[in-house]
């Protein structure tokens, strides 16, 4: 069988000698980069289009769907991030691959084509024996949670940036109806490429948090909170409301897009 590189060259090979038109070398291109597979068809182009691979949703899909996906994504990455697992899926799927990585708080599952991914406080230690400080660490991202209810979340966004490569720093609990635990961690999130901030009740910490920092906020409600939160509403209602000029917002509960925004803005820095 013949590889992607040799696909191609054929093809060129083909267009330049007039046997193909652009449109037609184009479609044939695409064709070959999108494989179905059954029910699933996995997104091989992704990361050279997107400088990252397609991440899986797990929530709904059965073991042998994820595994479909991740063994044709494992052949050109290193590694895959699964989202939303269960625990029944995450056993399944951990007796079909050797290097795995499972936080059952965030509900995420890392996969590794060769060996098993790095845990985020492993990310930052590499960067800090290649002589980085942390005033000085480049693509640092801070992951803020206002209360521990709110740890699922984050740990989704935390395990995301690891997945990313980027070092981070989890800050939990420094919610607004304790002011001093927000100041003393000012001078440390000073220093940020980017913070994503998780909140739920009002969704009051990112406003506050992003008037002390000149980096881009990521903004993620949760569903956490009594009625009147209306199942996050009132929480992306306040944050898409803020008053703070550097801050962006995501769906309610969503660690992973939360995560991955500040990923790729604090990846521009390395």
């Amino acid at each position: 069988m013949q590889n992607e590189n040799e696909e191609i060259a054929i093809l060129w090979s083909e267009f330049q000698s007039g046997r193909l038109s652009a449109i037609e070398m184009g479609q044939r291109i695409l064709h070959a980069a999108v494989q179905s597979k059954g029910a699933v068809t996995p997104d091989l182009d992704r990361t050279r289009r997107c400088g990252y691979p397609e991440v899986i949703y797990g929530a709904g899909k059965s073991p042998d769907s994820i595994r479909t996906v991740a063994e044709a994504l494992l052949k050109a990455n290193a590694e895959l991030l699964v989202t939303r697992v269960t625990a029944e899926q995450v056993r399944t799927l951990s007796e079909m691959f050797t290097h795995t990585r499972w936080n059952h708080i965030a509900r995420t599952l890392r996969i590794g084509r060769e060996r098993t991914p790095l845990a985020p406080e492993s990310i930052e230690a590499t960067a800090s024996e290649n002589g980085f400080k942390d005033n000085d660490l480049p693509g640092m991202v801070a992951v803020v949670s206002a209360g521990t209810t709110d740890e699922p979340v984050a740990l989704e966004a935390l395990e995301t940036l690891a997945w990313m490569g980027l070092p981070t720093k989890l800050i939990q609990d420094i919610g607004v109806a304790g002011p001093y635990r927000l100041m003393a961690q000012v001078p440390k999130l000073q220093q940020m490429s980017a913070i994503v901030c998780v909140a739920g009740m009002e969704g009051a910490l990112p406003s506050v948090l992003a008037g002390h920092v000149r980096c881009p906020v990521i903004a993620v409600p949760t569903s956490v909170g009594y009625g009147a939160n209306f199942a996050g509403l009132s929480a992306l209602l306040s944050m898409l409301n803020s008053c703070a000029a550097n801050i962006a917002v995501v769906n309610i509960d969503a660690g992973f897009k939360g995560g991955y925004m500040a990923g790729l803005i604090a990846a521009k820095q390395l």
